[in-house]
């Protein structure tokens, strides 16, 4: 070798060698799992009467958050807050008719900064509360623009998953979404199958191109349907339901067993709820199996190392707790939710401190290395995936509207304060009292007082619009 050709060779070494350590590292892919009205009732969070070995599995490398709190405990409402790192009195999104373009037109939303970077963003199902992204779009007069998604597709179940083999209404005609049903047909003859087959195929497709996928699964939202086979994992009467204990204090008019839904409920018998909790749990099991089909996929791709994994829930939900079958509460069982959250580098915990779903904007983005909008009410959790055992927020908040009226509650360490737009405090002791069964306002004026100026505190930023 002439020397000549010595130092071409060494010059061209040296530049291929230079290239590699100054390429950027790859981007990382998120995959967001948005179940809907997905309360804790999962073996991973101690439920050992629910069959979930795929979300239990999630769990086994993630961190598990066990106490996460929505910012408003309906569908929409809570979607537009955690998608836009936004609270509702920012969003003016408190219902599930408003739509989040039609109040914000101009909002950077987590998917679109995701997308805005690089990323492929596509949306199956329901991530946003219609599903299809329907609610995602600037609405012109001569087009729909698209925000946050390349692609968003809805779903609907097949002739042959529309045959009811079992099941009937639990409302005797009073409420059109009250009732269940074992279905024909497999997995994939219901929308949730089929957006687990199509997120599949998308990961697969994109190859090593970085992407965003939202997989929005409906169940175990009503109605409760599902292959028959999910409801055989539950026999008949073979769960427990729940009781109020004795002593109980009567709730806030505004706080439970309001309108329709509450003269439904109390006419409940003992048939109606163990019919309901039976077909939440079968929805709920049939839901984690199309989990655990996406994944085998990013098992079978080798993707754990290259991904961001959150599953949630939008919100929780009663099942019986106060005589509720629903969500829109104040209580804890409808503002927790289930939260987890895998990541490369990321080593599975269980953090118990406070944390809210706000958070989920700017932990996304400081993950992936990207700056939030400026704006955001959330803080990042990374502390928190670092260290599980680090302390969580002083307090989470939620609020609800009902008509004209609104509830405000904050959740700290211990308490759970509430105040009604119509005078009414609800305070809750969960050292003593975790499942919220009795009102101590009366004998805690000193904390009430001091709660009445914290929650006006954290509303004077952000006046509501309602």
């Amino acid at each position: 070798m002439t020397l000549l050709r010595y130092l071409l060779l060494v010059a061209v070494c040296g530049a291929a060698h230079f290239a590699a350590s100054a390429a950027p590292a790859r981007k990382l892919n998120v995959l967001l799992i948005a179940v809907d009205d997905l309360r804790d009732t999962l073996g991973c969070y101690g439920n050992t009467a629910v069959k979930t070995p795929h979300i239990d599995r999630l769990a086994a490398r993630a961190v598990r958050f066990e106490r996460a709190y929505v910012q408003y405990p309906v569908c929409n409402a809570s979607r537009s807050s955690f998608l836009t790192g936004l609270r509702p009195d920012q969003t003016g999104v408190t219902d599930n008719r408003t739509l989040l373009r039609d109040r914000l037109p101009d909002v950077v939303t987590l998917p679109q900064l995701l997308k805005e970077d690089g990323r492929h963003a596509a949306a199956f199902g329901k991530i946003y509360h219609l599903g299809g992204g329907r609610d995602d779009t600037l609405r012109a007069k001569w087009m729909d623009l698209p925000r946050s998604w390349h692609t968003a597709v809805s779903f609907q179940a097949t002739p042959l998953g529309q045959k009811k083999l079992s099941g009937r209404d639990l409302s005797q005609g009073k409420l059109n979404w009250c009732h269940w049903g074992a279905m024909d047909g497999g997995d994939d003859d219901q929308p949730d199958g089929q957006i687990a087959r199509a997120v599949s195929t998308e990961i697969e497709k994109l190859g090593d191109r970085p992407w965003i996928i939202g997989a929005g699964f409906m169940k175990p939202h009503d109605p409760f349907v599902a292959p028959r086979k999910y409801f055989d994992l539950y026999p008949e009467n073979s769960i427990a339901l729940h009781r109020p204990p004795a002593g109980q204090t009567p709730a806030p008019p505004l706080a439970v067993g309001f309108g329709e839904f509450g003269t439904v409920f109390a006419r409940f018998t003992d048939r109606e709820r163990h019919e309901f909790l039976r077909a939440y749990y079968a929805c709920t099991s049939y839901m984690d199996a199309q989990v655990g089909r996406v994944l085998d996929t990013l098992d079978r791709l080798r993707l754990w190392e290259t991904t961001i994994v959150i599953f949630l829930g939008d919100h929780g939900y009663h099942l019986g707790e106060r005589d509720w079958w629903n969500k829109n509460t104040l209580f804890d069982r409808s503002c927790r939710a289930p939260l987890l959250i895998a990541a490369p580098g990321v080593k599975p915990g269980v953090a118990r401190g406070l944390v809210e779903f706000v958070d989920l904007y700017p932990t996304v983005a400081e993950l992936c290395g990207l700056t939030p909008p400026p704006n955001l009410a959330g803080q990042s959790l990374l502390p928190l995936l670092r260290d599980p055992a680090a302390p969580g927020k002083a307090a989470a908040f939620t609020l609800v509207t009902r008509g004209a009226a609104r509830g405000d509650s904050m959740r700290t360490d211990r308490w759970r304060f509430t105040r009604w737009s119509d005078g009414a405090i609800e305070l809750y002791d969960h050292a003593a009292d975790p499942e919220e069964n009795r009102n101590v306002a009366a004998a805690q004026p000193d904390l009430v007082k001091n709660f009445t100026e914290s929650l006006r505190l954290h509303r004077a930023p952000g006046l509501s619009r309602d």
